[in-house]
């Protein structure tokens, strides 16, 4: 009686509660604004690299809404059964640009929807290996062999690997990205410890004001068409209202391609997001009151991961994972009803299905996502470091083990670099060459993709080199699980 007692103080609507209908629908518009900036972020960040129009960015960013909501309609009911929102995963960034990059190699370039239809190839591959991870129980050994001493220097490559993609595009107009950048800084680190509503929409906050400057300025003549924080409508009034045709959801970019190298990289991707939703699986049963999370929904949360990945697959998306924001959002509302973030999966699907809401977003200036990356892709990194910490950061073991892998991971790709025109380094060519070429693929994949490189060399040492579980960092003294 106590245990209850103490639990509903702590929570509002628990994890079998069902608020009212109003009361429902308005926190699950509050859970789908929260991940809405992120979300939109990386249609914004891969379209424009991709050579994708408004008009295609706009297919993009619905697309990517749909499969989100499926994804968190599929996990919240079938899958761990916690509340959380499944959202495009910032961990496969570093995989789609070198799927990008090969598409823009004047050897043999792709178009926009051809790059995708690699992309699409290899999520594919991936959701069917997470699905067999999740749904075998292979998860809790994989726990065993990924320390936080691994995940770390993984973590913060996602983020430090995405460095080319931070001043360069807010450099396009610095005033439009520092204004941006700097109210970011405002509402999440200062008005947020005051005001309950920038400490939970700091982003899309200063998305709103921005822009609608933006507009002002744009529709006034302040700002001329072609410049870089010009807001256009015009794909706003191009768009359909309803993407009706199936043909408009299904392979919408076309049938999805398949390379061995690329699949490589985007596994590296799988792998960290994997680790991820563990953690976030915990911190959310705990924020719900409901303790530990079982063995068995880790398990089915980790394969029903995969399945909504695999939807993203066939439906032109991007990689979903769990997003840590709204399970921060339960813990300062308070409210952990997985039937409201069933609520919140059926706005995001209807947000998909309508195209004048993709086109919208695809208007957000250039400037205004530059400045988004500089404030965000940092605490990518940041969140690696916190990872690491898990592990004991006295120990010389650790040390080595967590900045060796970080600073191969940065410099065997290095090394690697100008190989998109198969111009090797030297070494690298020769024996490339003398390899069957789904090898050589593969041993390329790898060595230009940081994550990847950091993630063998950190298995193989950290797994090798004796240390206490303590000490790796899967267990806090005691001898219980991290999370």
């Amino acid at each position: 009686m106590v245990q209850v007692a103490s639990r509903s103080s702590a929570v509002i609507y628990g994890l079998d509660d069902r608020p009212p209908f109003v009361r429902a629908v308005v926190l699950a518009l509050q859970h789908t604004l929260t991940m809405f900036g992120a979300t939109v972020a990386v249609p914004l960040l891969l379209g424009p690299s991709m050579g994708m129009d408004q008009v295609q960015i706009a297919v993009l960013i619905s697309s990517v809404m749909l499969c989100s909501g499926l994804a968190t309609f599929i996990q919240v009911t079938f899958g761990s059964r916690l509340p959380i929102i499944q959202g495009v995963s910032f961990s496969f960034l570093a995989a789609f640009f070198a799927i990008i990059a090969y598409g823009q190699d004047p050897a043999h370039p792709l178009g926009p929807a051809e790059i995708m239809q690699y992309i699409a190839g290899s999520i594919i591959v991936g959701a069917v290996l997470e699905i067999v991870v999740g749904f075998t129980g292979l998860v809790g050994g994989l726990r065993r062999v990924l320390s936080p001493v691994v995940v770390g220097p993984v973590i913060m490559l996602i983020g430090l690997a995405l460095f080319k993609h931070g001043a360069p595009k807010a450099g396009t107009h610095w005033p439009t990205s520092g204004l941006t950048i700097l109210l970011v800084i405002v509402f999440s680190l200062v008005l947020a410890r005051r005001m309950r509503f920038f400490r939970i929409f700091p982003i899309l906050s200063a998305i709103v004001i921005v822009c609608g400057l933006c507009a002002v300025l744009s529709f006034t003549g302040v700002i001329e068409a072609g410049h870089p924080a010009f807001v256009s409508l015009e794909p706003l009034h191009s768009s359909d209202w309803v993407r009706a045709n199936p043909a408009d959801v299904v392979f919408p970019w076309g049938v999805p391609r398949f390379r061995l190298g690329f699949v490589v990289a985007v596994l590296a991707g799988y792998l960290a997001s994997i680790i991820e939703s563990f953690g976030d699986y915990h911190a959310c049963s705990y924020m719900a009151g409901a303790g530990d999370p079982t063995a068995k929904q880790v398990s089915r949360g980790i394969g029903c991961e995969g399945v909504g990945c695999l939807l993203t697959g066939l439906l032109g998306g991007f990689s979903s994972t769990s997003y840590s924001e709204n399970v921060g959002l339960i813990g300062l509302t308070k409210v952990a009803s997985r039937y409201v973030v069933q609520i919140a999966a059926v706005l995001l699907i209807v947000l998909g299905i309508f195209g004048k809401f993709g086109a919208l977003a695809a208007a957000i200036p250039g400037p205004v996502v530059g400045g988004l990356y500089c404030a965000l892709f940092g605490l990518i990194s940041a969140v690696g470091i916190q990872q690491l910490a898990k592990a004991d950061l006295s120990s010389d073991r650790n040390l080595f083990i967590a900045g060796f892998s970080l600073f191969m991971g940065l410099s065997v790709p290095a090394y690697f670099d100008g190989s998109a025109a198969a111009v090797y380094p030297p070494g690298v060519g020769p024996l490339l060459e003398t390899l069957p070429p789904m090898l050589a693929d593969l041993l390329k994949a790898i060595g230009e993709t940081g994550m990847a490189v950091a993630a063998i060399i950190g298995i193989v040492l950290d797994n090798l080199i004796p240390g206490t579980p303590t000490e790796r960092g899967l267990t806090v003294p005691g001898g219980s699980m991290t999370a």
